[in-house]
């Protein structure tokens, strides 16, 4: 295992590695956060740097048309030639920095509102088609409970912050339910989320979001990285401390299929359960099974959440993403359906009246362990 491996170097060993190749011990699943953070922190320093003096040396974007008579315009010469030698650069720079910026603004953060010290345990801003960022909020290595959190649909490294957001939001609800144990919330994002969830929507005749292509190949990097986790915890404490799974929208859908991944990440059915304690999807579009157990999981310890004015759990069952047309926040599914009190597709991280909402502190509970604080509309069944 690598967290026993990275265990039985020596200090001088350790910090020549971490010197010689910080990229590759970056993107290392089961070496301690700490090691990967700085790692992590090295590459996006030099890259920062490297990328800003590529965009830096693209010129300025040419005036575009040129006027020919009333109504007529046409493309310029000197446009035309910047646009077949430089737009697709420019573009894919700007979201590297884009997302770069948005990493850095997390790092910014630690201590406003209490929040912890970030670990950046991933970073590729080219990563999959757009980038990988895996933050932790607090050492998930050392940390009492841990969340997992998984993004859904349209998300990329530019607006991984809303992202960042609803993570940070979950560790502050968590940490206060339990203020004397210590919490840790990742946003793992290191998955082609589809770029969209309507027809003829960026040139798609059918969304992407339809199908599950993207969940399945991201979910055996999910899952090492679940693995990962477990063991660096493990190393680090001893023991296995108390973890939780969370999946938005099509996330959830990536969670399905990581299930369904064995250890060896090749695919097919999982020999061992997910790594974690508890499974929580929040209006989720299907899992690709009809039950927890199809999963491989305990229905007392599968949470689902879905407001009822969240069309996501309807489409999800015509597009096919549930199996059988079931989703998890259906009764026959059998999970344990928590209650919401807040509106629309992206509201369950709501503050209501300056006061977490019930869709917020039910998250919470889950996450530490306060199943009794939990509310619900429905008790699994077995």
């Amino acid at each position: 295992m690598t967290a026993q491996w990275w265990k039985g170097l020596s200090k001088d060993q350790q910090e020549a590695l971490i010197a010689l190749d910080p990229a590759g011990l970056g993107k290392s699943d089961g070496l301690p956060a700490e090691v990967r953070d700085e790692a992590n922190r090295t590459v996006l320093s030099e890259a920062r740097a490297q990328y800003q003096r590529e965009r830096d040396a693209i010129p300025p974007e040419p005036t575009k048309f040129r006027h020919l008579g009333p109504n007529t315009e046409a493309y310029t010469d000197e446009w035309l030639a910047w646009h077949h030698k430089y737009e697709n650069q420019a573009k894919q720079l700007d979201k590297a920095l884009a997302g770069m910026d948005n990493i850095e603004k997390r790092f910014e953060r630690t201590g406003t509102k209490n929040l912890p010290e970030a670990y950046l345990i991933g970073f590729d801003p080219f990563a999959n088609s757009d980038g990988r960022v895996i933050i932790a909020n607090g050492n998930p290595d050392t940390a009492d409970h841990t969340a997992v959190y998984v993004p859904g649909s349209k998300t990329d490294i530019r607006s991984i912050n809303d992202e960042l957001d609803k993570s940070e939001t979950l560790w502050r609800e968590s940490s206060s339910l339990r203020p004397n144990d210590s919490v840790s919330t990742i946003t793992w994002f290191d998955y082609n989320a589809p770029r969209s969830v309507k027809p003829m929507i960026e040139h798609d005749v059918l969304p992407e979001a339809m199908f599950d292509d993207q969940a399945a190949e991201g979910a055996p990097r999910l899952r090492q990285f679940l693995d990962g986790n477990a063991a660096a915890h493990e190393s680090a404490t001893g023991e296995k401390g108390h973890s939780t799974l969370i999946g938005h929208s099509y996330g959830t859908t990536v969670i399905g299929d990581a299930a369904k991944v064995d250890p060896p990440y090749h695919g097919g059915q999982a020999h061992d359960p997910l790594p974690v304690d508890d499974v929580m999807t929040v209006a989720s579009p299907g899992v690709q099974a009809k039950s927890p157990g199809d999963m491989g999981l305990d229905p007392k310890h599968f949470w689902a959440m879905a407001s009822p004015d969240d069309s996501v759990p309807g489409w999800g069952k015509t597009a096919g993403l549930g199996e059988d047309r079931i989703v998890p926040s259906d009764p026959e599914f059998g999970a344990n359906i928590m209650t919401t009190d807040t509106e629309g597709h992206s509201g369950y991280w709501d503050y209501k009246d300056n006061e977490a909402s019930k869709s917020l502190t039910n998250q919470a509970g889950v996450i530490v362990g306060e199943y009794d604080e939990v509310g619900l509309k429905q008790e699994a069944h077995e």
